[in-house]
């Protein structure tokens, strides 16, 4: 686990706790790790979520799938990042999603009652670790509805251009980087992959925005 400390204190839920009282809490919460394959299935849709997840290396994709096996993607995460913390929370709630490893990922998985529920020892940071969980359900929150907002557009065009438009402003640049390839990025739009792929190339045409792989400039 102390190769992984300088993950896990990037991560929101830890956010404001030093570094040297995290080997302690992780013990409190107790913490375990797993491994998995590339596009092995770290929790699938119908299990139900008893901890936390976060994924200390590699990345992970959390989608949802129709009836059809057609998938959507929700967002992709990376080391430091948490997810299943909603329904860990909700634990009657079966899953909706699934998430699956985008490539050999290793994976954190600390016990939400433990989180919610002060210990005997009284932690001093235990409070702050259920302020930043609250905070970080929040935050996914947003990121729902930046999504349901860039779904809402029209035409694969608008979409596009609504991800994009938000993607530079996140990133403070016209020119950034996504974490997603031709097909996730259609998955994470719902649009067809061609018709996706066509409607990238007129924007470079027009000159509205160049790009290489996952590399995008938006011009003015």
């Amino acid at each position: 686990m102390k190769k992984y400390l300088s993950i896990i204190e990037k991560s929101s839920i830890f956010r404001g706790i030093e570094g040297k009282e995290i080997e302690p809490m992780l013990k409190c919460l107790s913490a375990t790790t797993s491994t998995y394959k590339k596009q092995e299935f770290i929790l699938r849709n119908g299990d139900y979520a008893t901890n936390v997840g976060m994924i200390l290396a590699g990345s992970a994709t959390i989608i949802q799938e129709d009836f059809w096996g057609n998938r959507n993607i929700i967002t992709k995460i990376c080391p430091s990042q948490l997810f299943a913390e909603t329904y860990a929370c909700n634990q009657g709630i079966p899953l909706h999603i699934s998430v699956i490893a985008s490539e050999p990922a290793t994976v954190l998985y600390l016990d939400v009652n433990r989180v919610l529920t002060t210990c005997s020892s009284s932690c001093q940071f235990h409070n702050r670790l259920i302020r930043n969980l609250v905070s970080s359900l929040a935050q996914k929150n947003l990121l729902m509805n930046e999504k349901m907002l860039h779904m809402a557009q029209r035409t694969t065009r608008e979409k596009l251009l609504s991800y994009f438009s938000a993607e530079a402003i996140e990133q403070g640049s016209s020119s950034f980087e996504i974490p997603y390839n031709r097909q996730q990025l259609a998955d994470y739009l719902s649009v067809d992959r061609s018709a996706m792929s066509n409607e990238l190339s007129k924007l470079q045409k027009e000159g509205t925005l160049t790009y290489t792989r996952n590399h995008f400039t938006l011009t003015l």
